[in-house]
């Protein structure tokens, strides 16, 4: 395995693993003790709002799509795109459009 498959196979692993804890813990009876232990009672009125750990849970669901999206171009064996200066094949047209 080259290289850079392993740092994607790493990559697609820390989005899984990210996007589910940021999808879940928001939720969780953990992230409610822990919050109701801060002293600023502004910071603690901000994490329990239900906007914010919306917003938390929708990042970490940006991150699962993100390494499903990498994980099935990893497997399908993706490759990136040719150089700049390469001109891609024209597509073939009617035979009435071609000149002699």
């Amino acid at each position: 395995m080259r290289s850079s498959n392993l740092s994607r196979v790493f990559f697609v692993l820390y989005c899984i693993e990210a996007g589910t804890l940021l999808l879940f813990l928001p939720w969780s009876p953990t992230w409610d003790r822990t919050v109701m232990n801060l002293p600023f009672l502004g910071l603690r009125a901000l994490l329990i709002h239900p906007f914010l750990r919306g917003a938390i849970s929708g990042f970490g669901l940006v991150h699962m799509v993100w390494g499903a999206h990498d994980l099935q171009a990893l497997v399908m064996g993706w490759r990136p795109r040719s150089k700049a200066g390469a001109t891609p094949d024209p597509a073939p047209g009617p035979a009435s459009d071609r000149t002699p």
